[in-house]
């Protein structure tokens, strides 16, 4: 098995030094996931690009947390779902929506349904979304500049997604109350077959 290094402000390599204190600036720790992904400066250094555009947006942090963490759910990550349950819950998302979105469903927020809704059909259908998809989406009182900016939040989550499902980085204690466990469906089954 193949192990990754879960890198310090000090271990990163030199080019990756800026963008892991960036992080740890904005979270107040290293995340795990940020050490693993420092191995890579090219890649690190794209997320705080698109980290600070996503959080900086227009969406609330409640609003970006929902995507996050339906992103998570969406792609399998289990470090991600437990890291963006316990900042959804920080953010003050109702905690029988994050259990919803934790289970594959949709809060129960309008706002929040639509979208949670849009990111997980967004990355099921790899961006080929269908006009009622968008228009779904703006019905719950959202514009078109919003569909675009959720493509930005679903890419900053693909990178972390992605990465943690590849180096598995340890879980950080502060996160050990959300673990999560794809649940039993036939997607789930499978990939767990398959990986």
């Amino acid at each position: 098995m193949t192990k990754f290094p879960v890198h310090t402000a000090e271990s990163a390599p030199e080019r990756s030094k800026p963008a892991v204190k960036q992080l740890q600036s904005a979270f107040g720790m290293i995340p795990n996931l940020v050490g693993a992904m420092s191995t890579s400066p090219v890649l690190i250094n794209s997320l705080v690009g698109l980290f600070g555009n996503v959080h900086g947006g227009s969406f609330t942090e409640a609003q970006v947390q929902t995507v996050l963490l339906t992103d998570a759910v969406t792609n399998a990550s289990t470090w991600a779902v437990a890291f963006h349950t316990a900042l959804a819950l920080k953010e003050g998302i109702d905690p029988a929506d994050v259990q919803a979105i934790r289970a594959g469903r949709l809060p129960t927020d309008s706002k929040l349904a639509a979208l949670s809704a849009l990111a997980k059909t967004m990355i099921e259908k790899r961006g080929r979304l269908d006009d009622q998809d968008i228009d779904r989406f703006i019905a719950a009182g959202f514009g078109k500049d919003h569909a675009l900016e959720v493509i930005a939040i679903v890419a900053a989550s693909t990178i972390t997604n992605y990465t943690g499902s590849i180096t598995k980085p340890p879980l950080e204690a502060p996160f050990q109350a959300h673990i999560w466990k794809e649940p039993d469906t036939p997607v789930g089954a499978e990939r767990r077959r398959v990986g």
